[in-house]
């Protein structure tokens, strides 16, 4: 054949199906004849031949798979003469689906046609694109009825000791149903849960602390759109993610709207992070609609989000999970990973045992779960990992136990949780919201006298991590500002502790500023200096025209030529006369003015 190649004329051209010469200009009217009767060969070779196992199989139109499932009693001849009535290429094409047939490539070399004919593959490929979208779809939809993997709802407690993500992460709920802790913000009545039943999205911005469900909530929004397929889902973080890829996000929606019609939700995990210029990205973009931004943050969104941006936003504040709640997430764990609670569950069905020999029987006390919903402060994602790493614990010590096929009971009890959280997570970010909001709390609650708040509030501050010094100089603030001359004494009361606790730091100083706040906490108030100053100052930035010159008998003068112009004189030395001294000391358009009484509204 090699040499029949080599003499051909230099105007022909050699069919790749029957391997005959034709002119240029007549080989596309043969190759659609040619490959119609081979189509044709192939079709009834199928059925002749189907004990031939040298010979790939031919596969049969769907259509016609369909109804001979439905009538069994359909004969051979129908079978023929439904594949003959199917388009040529659907078997044509089937020749070379080898991986979705399972057919071996040694087997598919020996068919009915050499290694040549994949040049009529290339040939007609775009022609039978329809039936190339069919097969996948056909040979998949087994798997698709095949049981789903209940890895997040039926999860055995096994399954803890391999598992490749935190709890929290495999137990994310899908639906509005399984969230709990939030119903103001998405209940039944709420504006939010219409806007979500109705695919409705407004861009939000979510605020609230760390383990409150904003990530869940938007991937409950995410998880309802893919299923109405109303919008596509992207999700970011912006502490990985750079402006460029943002960009890019960016354009693949405006592609998606303009092709498709369908927008783009784009979720932004802690987006507190962007900077201002970053922020800006998104600007024009959610303003006329191109993407749906939702973010997430832990920071105030009005110090740490851009007042443009905010403005296109809606503000959702999510509150700290309340301890209902978080027993009602606790719950849900439990039941998905099978463990049994003792004082809940008293009678075991003998169909829920675990004992296979193989797999334990796990239980824990109703008082460990409450204490994770107690110490956890509202973290779902930190009680959830801490009732995982007991568990985990637990069934690790007792897995050399039982080995001989026995079963094996496991108990998790209210000390082995507390070993595993060690303390309570206190919410605290030195610099963060709740920074300024403790020390807020402790300057109001010495201001009212309130020793055992002003105590609270300091524990919280130091048990969170604020730094001591931090904390002593805002009571030295506080000596002078809201005590002041009411006792004299609470401003070196207040510097004492700022040296002693630079001197020895923490922990050993907790002791001295608890003192320190008592203290000025019990002390008599007064305001009188803080208003006194406060006047000064309004009184100089709300003076109009030059300030007022020193008067001249109140001047320096260290030099003969000061002194010949008239500085300090007529100066009255004040230790030189036994009685008050008539004197004047302020300029003479203040005259008179008394600021602990006077107010910026006055003349």
């Amino acid at each position: 054949m090699a040499n029949e190649m080599t003499t051909l004329p230099p105007d022909s051209v050699q069919c790749p199906v029957c391997f005959k010469d034709f002119k240029s200009d007549t080989i596309n009217g043969h190759l659609d004849v040619c490959l119609l009767n081979t189509a044709n060969i192939v079709t009834d070779s199928s059925s002749s031949t189907a004990t031939d196992d040298s010979r790939p199989p031919v596969k049969k139109p769907r259509i016609c798979a369909e109804a001979a499932s439905r009538s069994p009693g359909v004969n051979k001849p129908a079978v023929s003469s439904c594949s003959s009535a199917s388009p040529p290429s659907t078997a044509v094409f089937s020749m070379f689906q080898a991986n979705k047939s399972k057919v071996p490539i040694q087997s598919e070399r020996n068919g009915l046609f050499s290694g040549k004919q994949t040049a009529v593959n290339k040939g007609i490929k775009r022609s039978l694109l329809n039936d190339t979208e069919a097969e996948p779809a056909a040979v998949t939809e087994p798997i698709k009825n095949q049981p789903a993997v209940k890895a997040t709802h039926d999860l055995s407690s096994r399954t803890l000791l391999t598992i490749n993500k935190p709890l929290a992460e495999t137990l994310r709920p899908n639906t509005l149903e399984e969230y709990f802790g939030q119903s103001k913000v998405v209940g039944q009545q709420t504006l939010l849960r219409s806007l979500l039943d109705s695919q409705e999205i407004p861009s939000l911005i979510l605020w609230g602390p760390p383990g409150c469900g904003k990530t869940t909530l938007a991937h409950i929004i995410a998880s309802t759109s893919k299923k109405k397929g109303t919008a596509r889902f992207v999700s970011l973080s912006a502490t990985s993610t750079s402006t460029n890829e943002v960009r890019e996000v960016i354009k693949q929606a405006q592609n998606e709207l303009r092709l498709c019609k369908r927008k783009t939700i784009l979720f932004i995990d802690e987006i507190h992070r962007f900077n201002k210029s970053q922020q800006d990205t998104f600007l024009p973009h959610v303003e006329c609609g191109t993407v749906t931004l939702i973010g997430a943050t832990t920071e105030n969104p009005s110090f740490q989000v851009n007042a443009a941006l905010l403005s296109r936003c809606r503000v959702l504040v999510l509150e700290k999970l309340s301890v209902e709640a978080m027993v009602s997430i606790l719950d849900r764990a439990v039941d998905a990973l099978g463990i049994r609670v003792l004082e809940r569950d008293q009678e075991k069905p003998k169909h829920q045992d675990q004992t296979d020999g193989h797999r334990p029987n796990i239980y824990i006390e109703q008082k460990a779960l409450d204490t994770i919903a107690y110490l956890c402060d509202g973290d779902a994602r930190a009680g959830l990992n801490g009732l995982q790493l007991a568990v985990q614990a637990q069934v690790s010590l007792a897995r050399p136990i039982g080995q001989d096929g026995s079963s094996q009971e496991i108990l998790v009890k209210e000390e082995h949780i507390k070993e595993g959280l060690q303390r309570s997570h206190i919410l605290y970010d030195k610099a963060g919201e709740e920074h300024y909001n403790c020390i807020s709390a402790l300057h109001k609650s010495m201001r009212g006298s309130h020793e055992n708040a002003s105590l609270y509030w300091l524990g919280r501050m130091l048990e969170g991590g604020e730094d001591p010094l931090y904390v002593a100089r805002r009571l030295v603030r506080f000596a002078s500002e809201d005590v002041g001359m009411a006792d004299p004494s609470a401003l070196p009361q207040a510097v004492s502790a700022f040296q002693a606790c630079h001197f020895i730091g923490m922990p050993e100083c907790e002791v001295i500023l608890a003192q320190c706040v008592v203290y000025l906490a019990r002390a008599p108030k007064s305001v009188d200096i803080y208003q006194a100053y406060g006047n000064v100052k309004a009184c100089l930035r709300n003076h109009k025209g030059p300030l007022p010159p020193v008067p001249l008998h109140l001047r320096n003068a260290p030099t003969k030529l000061m002194k010949q112009l008239g500085y300090a004189k007529g100066y009255q030395y004040n230790p030189a006369f036994s009685g008050p001294v008539e004197q004047d000391y302020l300029p003479n358009e203040l005259q008179g003015i008394n600021f602990f009484t006077w107010t910026p509204s006055d003349p």
